[in-house]
């Protein structure tokens, strides 16, 4: 359903916040077909302030996604092209001196927008890759010793193609914590492959992609989003996942503290995303992979003998006994973090 009047956008959005996320995501697979899933990852991780990186290979959506949701959105959409050759200030501005002003003017870089696509990241040199950190971190950048803040909402999408590929740079250990989730799209099926065909025969589908929501009422869910009641087992639950990653004995480094930070985040906004203003346990269960899997290193003993990131948060996820919650009722559920 598309909403192009603004009270109309905004009456909809209190009256039923679920029905509007369900309309993004909808609005937003008239794009991409058959990625119902990715999707909703995506919408989550905006929700809570978070960053994503797509991990796939050529050709399969990963550009026409973040497009999609920019446009479904209202926010604004930059897009940097990661190249070998890219500098520091090619992202974050540069500051010019003015001889009309005999002052220093700032111009901005493609960092200042809403939604930014970093195409193919792990394909320009790790000091260009390190000028998004500030900026994923802290929403702002630091250019000639003055600091600008970022536009709110504020979402990194970069995409990179798999290490093994030729000519790409592996993101360090410092800027992959920064995501929120790591996604990958995968080929479509062939069903839905075909369906792509005839779509793009005369016109491509995001021409005629129209808006459903605005930033305003994003923002709105935003901080509905950081009310979300999350019971104390769950953040315990969450924490004792984490810890386990650092003591399994296939992992160098496990997941760090914003590691937990962020599978509590994408618990609560996965919690709004469906309609609950609780968090429960399955939404830790299927959020734990995409948040925690690309923050650990495994040693070099357990990659050679076969074990992955995957197979070992699912033993983990096997082992750490599974909180009971109590019941909900509205008078638990109105309790709210402190």
């Amino acid at each position: 359903m598309q909403y192009t009047d603004e009270k109309q956008i905004v009456n909809r959005e209190f009256d039923n916040p679920h029905d509007v996320l369900s309309d993004v995501v909808n609005n937003i697979e008239q794009v991409i077909i058959g990625k119902s899933r990715a999707v909703q990852l995506c919408l989550v991780a905006i929700l809570c302030d978070g960053h994503v990186l797509l991990e796939d290979v050529p050709g399969v959506g990963k550009t026409m996604l973040v497009r999609s949701l920019a446009k479904s959105l209202g926010c604004s959409f930059k897009r940097i092209q990661f190249t070998p050759d890219l500098l520091p200030s090619d992202v974050t501005g540069v500051s010019i001196y003015n001889q009309k002003t005999n002052e220093f003017e700032f111009r901005p870089g493609p960092i200042m927008g809403n939604i930014i696509l970093a195409d193919e990241i792990n394909r320009t040199s790790p000091k260009t890759q390190s000028a998004l950190l500030e900026a994923m971190e802290e929403q702002s950048v630091t250019v000639d010793g003055v600091t600008h803040k970022l536009a709110s909402p504020f979402l990194v999408m970069a995409t990179q193609n798999p290490i093994e590929y030729e000519g790409t740079f592996p993101l360090p250990e410092a800027q992959l914590d920064r995501f929120l989730m790591k996604l990958s799209l995968g080929y479509p099926e062939p069903e839905h492959e075909v369906d792509l065909l005839g779509r793009q025969q005369l016109v491509h589908p995001i021409e005629q992609l129209e808006q459903v929501t605005d930033q305003s009422i994003l923002q709105a869910m935003q901080e509905k989003v950081r009310q979300v009641y999350v019971e104390q087992s769950i953040r315990e639950y969450i924490v004792n996942i984490a810890t386990e990653t650092r003591k399994h004995q296939a992992v160098y480094l496990g997941a760090s503290p914003r590691g937990s930070l962020s599978l509590f985040k994408a618990a609560q906004a996965m919690a709004y995303v469906l309609g609950r203003d609780y968090v429960v346990p399955d939404d830790v269960k299927q959020l734990a992979t995409v948040t925690l899997a690309h923050r650990l290193i495994l040693k070099p003993e357990a990659r050679l003998g076969g074990t992955t990131v995957e197979k070992v948060l699912h033993d983990i996820m096997r082992a750490v006994p599974v909180p009971v919650v109590q019941a909900v009722t509205p008078e638990n559920t109105r309790e709210r973090v402190k």
